[in-house]
């Protein structure tokens, strides 16, 4: 009896000892050398994804990761994705990871200013994304920001996130819009943010040169703005390939702010939000016209005199840069009303 009582005692004992073990190993550093992704596909259950971790080595003994995924519950929610392991990563953090979704996020940067197609251009190629990419909305309808997103994830889905961030941010700004505005409607707004959002690349500029086109606008005039004529040039295909010449400005178009009057019929871009925060917030001011001041800015003027100084300031400017005595006129001037 003693030979067979022995060895049942010394079970427990044994069961302890490889449970302790076992959860040590657990917990411990594991075989990866070094950060890597790892995409676990959908539908692969337990032994699949256990396998697949030892494989990539990621893990060190399938058994115990199956063993503890069971032990804890976790066996049922382990989730398809792309994850991120870092160098060393225990088999603890790794199943906590999955049973989670810390599915590793991806992410997408639009600049302000792009057109639709130029942005629907980056979705496209964006790695990660899957799906055809649904129909192009209008000009302007799209809010540029950056975006996260997991692999997997539809382009159509991103879209739908992006048309929506745009038109409650608009909504947002509308709301909180200044008084005695040159506009009347959010789309409105959306259109002259999009022109300030390509007349210049400094924030600091924005509220002023919306100031400049409000007063234009109160006052029936042409907005004479270059973007909205190389708008119409390219279609909104992206940027002109070349300088703009006065015979441009001649071009038949609703959207040629120096043959029409008002805004043109839609956006010329997407507009960031202080674009649009700056279309409904212009600062108090006189001005009426603006020029490139050869310093990445612009010099506003109130009056033409002092307008056509600013102009001839800038042609010298542009003269010595080009090395030339010869005068030419930048387009980027606005004319007389």
């Amino acid at each position: 009896m003693r030979r067979l009582i022995a060895p049942l005692l010394a079970l427990p004992v044994l069961a302890s000892g490889l449970l302790y073990m076992g959860h040590a190993e657990f917990g411990r550093a594991g075989p990866l050398a070094e950060d890597r992704t790892l995409v676990v596909p959908r539908g692969a259950g337990l032994a699949e994804i256990a396998a697949l971790l030892v494989a990539e080595g990621v893990i060190s003994d399938r058994w115990l990761f199956a063993a503890a995924a069971r032990i804890a519950g976790r066996h049922a929610r382990l989730q398809a994705g792309e994850y991120a392991f870092a160098a060393g990563v225990s088999m603890r953090a790794v199943l906590t990871a999955l049973a989670e979704g810390r599915t590793l996020e991806r992410r997408l940067s639009v600049p302000e200013g792009l057109t639709v197609r130029e942005i629907f251009a980056r979705i496209a190629a964006a790695d990660g994304l899957t799906g055809a990419m649904p129909p192009l909305p209008e000009e302007g309808g799209l809010l540029p920001e950056t975006y996260f997103f997991s692999r997997g994830d539809s382009r159509g889905r991103l879209v739908a996130r992006m048309r929506a961030a745009l038109e409650e941010a608009l909504a947002e700004a509308w709301r909180a819009r200044g008084p005695s505005l040159a506009i009347v409607s959010p789309r409105e707004a959306l259109i002259l943010a999009s022109i300030i959002e390509r007349e210049t690349g400094r924030a600091d500029e924005y509220a002023r040169i919306s100031a400049v086109f409000h007063n234009r606008l109160r006052r029936g005039m042409r907005l004479q703005s270059d973007p909205t004529v190389i708008y119409a040039l390219t279609g909104g295909a992206g940027a002109l390939d070349r300088k703009l010449r006065r015979a441009d400005l001649r071009i038949d178009s609703p959207y040629n702010s120096y043959d029409r009057r008002g805004l043109p019929p839609t956006p010329i871009a997407c507009p960031g939000r202080a674009a649009i925060a700056a279309a409904l917030h212009p600062v108090a001011s006189y001005d009426l016209y603006f020029v490139a001041d050869g310093s990445g800015g612009h010099a506003f003027a109130r009056t033409l005199a002092e307008h056509n100084r600013n102009v001839a300031s800038w042609r010298r400017i542009e003269r010595a840069r080009r090395g030339t005595p010869r005068p030419a006129p930048p387009v980027a001037a606005a004319p007389a009303p």
